[in-house]
C-alpha cells in the first residue's frame, strides 16, 4: 500500500520483463499524479498480466513457496483464509491467473464481487484507495526470484495473491475492505491518512485471530512470510494485544524487522463493525469540510 517513490524504484527489480513495456509505465506515471484534476480515472492504473512473462523459474518459486507455507498454515491460519484460497482455486502448480475463465477472479466475482488488477509495483495510496472503494485489489504481477524466496522488501504476486486475496473471497471481510478505501478515499485529513495506515498495517498485513480458543495468522504479511508467521505465534518477544481500533490506529511500528507488537481478533464482524464506525466518522467529517468549501 505504500507509495512509489516512481519508475527507478522498478528498474531490474524482480521479473522487470513483466513491467517494463509501455502500458507498465503509463500506468506508473498516471497512478502517480492520481487525484489530480484529470486523473481521476483509476481504471488507468492498471495493466495487463502477461502471463507468457513468467519464467520456468517464476514458476518454480510460486510452488516451492505455496508448499512450504501452506504446509505451515494448515493448522495455523484462519479458517476463513484456509476457505477463501480452496474457494478460488489457488493452486501450487502454478502463479495464478488474473484474466480468463481459469483466473482467481472468476470465482472472486461469484463469491464476493471483488478482482485482483495487475499494476506494475506498489501502487500510491490515493489510487490504491480508489481501487478498494470498487472491490479492486492493486495486484503487483511480478515474481520474486528463488534467491530471495524468504525475504522481499517489495510486493510480489506471492504476497498479494497468496497473502492477500483468498481473505477477499469471504462477505465480511470483503465488507469491511471496501468500507475501509472508501474512507480512506474520501478524507483528506493528514491525521486520518496516517491512522487509516496504521490501521492497515496492524490489520491486513499483520493480524492475528482468535479461532476456537487458539491464535490463528490472517494478515497477509504474516500469511506469506515462513519467518514472520512463525515469529508471531510462537515467539515469547510478541506483544499479542486483544484488538482495538483505536490503538491499532496509534500503535508506533517499523518496517525492518519482526513485528514485536500485534492485535488479535475476537472475529472478523469485530473489524467491520469498528470498521464501519470509523469510516461513518471520517466520512461525516468530509461532507461538513466540503460544505464549509462550498
Amino acid at each position: 500500500m505504500a507509495e512509489t517513490s516512481g519508475p527507478s524504484k522498478f528498474a531490474g527489480s524482480l521479473n522487470s520483463a513483466m513491467i517494463d513495456g509501455p502500458e507498465a509505465q503509463a500506468a506508473l506515471e498516471y497512478a502517480m499524479r492520481f487525484g489530480e484534476p484529470g486523473f481521476e480515472d483509476v481504471e488507468r492504473i492498471f495493466i495487463t498480466q502477461h502471463y507468457e512473462g513468467y519464467s520456468a523459474e517464476n514458476q518454480e518459486a510460486w510452488t516451492t513457496l505455496f508448499d512450504r507455507q501452506m504446509e505451515f498454515l494448515e493448522s495455523r491460519a484462519s479458517k476463513t483464509y484456509l476457505q477463501g484460497a480452496r474457494s478460488i482455486q489457488l493452486s501450487r502448480d502454478r502463479i495464478p491467473h488474473l484474466h480468463g475463465p481459469e483466473s482467481i477472479n472468476h470465482h472472486l466475482m461469484r463469491l464476493t464481487g471483488w478482482k485482483s488488477r495487475g499494476v506494475p509495483g506498489l501502487a500510491p495510496a490515493k489510487a490504491f484507495f480508489a481501487a478498494l472503494a470498487q472491490r479492486e485489489f492493486a495486484t503487483t504481477i511480478v515474481m520474486r526470484p528463488k534467491e530471495s524466496l524468504n525475504y522481499l522488501p517489495e510486493p510480489d504476486i506471492f504476497h498479494d495473491v497468496f497473502g492477500h486475496v483468498p481473505l477477499h473471497a469471504d462477505p465480511i471481510f470483503g465488507e469491511f475492505l471496501q468500507t475501509y478505501g472508501k474512507a480512506a478515499s474520501a478524507t483528506c485529513n493528514p491525521e486520518h491518512i496516517k491512522r487509516m495506515g496504521t490501521l492497515f498495517w496492524f490489520t491486513v498485513e499483520f493480524g492475528l485471530i482468535r479461532e476456537g480458543g487458539n491464535m490463528k495468522l490472517y494478515g497477509s504479511g504474516l500469511i506469506s512470510s515462513p519467518a514472520e508467521s512463525r515469529h508471531a505465534l510462537e515467539s515469547s518477544d510478541v506483544q499479542r494485544r486483544p484488538f482495538d481500533l483505536e490503538a491499532a490506529c496509534t500503535t508506533p511500528y517499523e518496517i525492518d524487522h519482526f513485528q514485536p507488537i500485534l492485535y488479535v481478533l475476537d472475529s472478523f464482524d469485530q473489524l467491520r463493525d469498528a470498521m464501519n464506525r470509523y469510516a461513518e466518522r471520517i466520512l461525516n467529517e468530509s461532507s461538513r469540510q466540503h460544505s464549509k468549501v462550498a
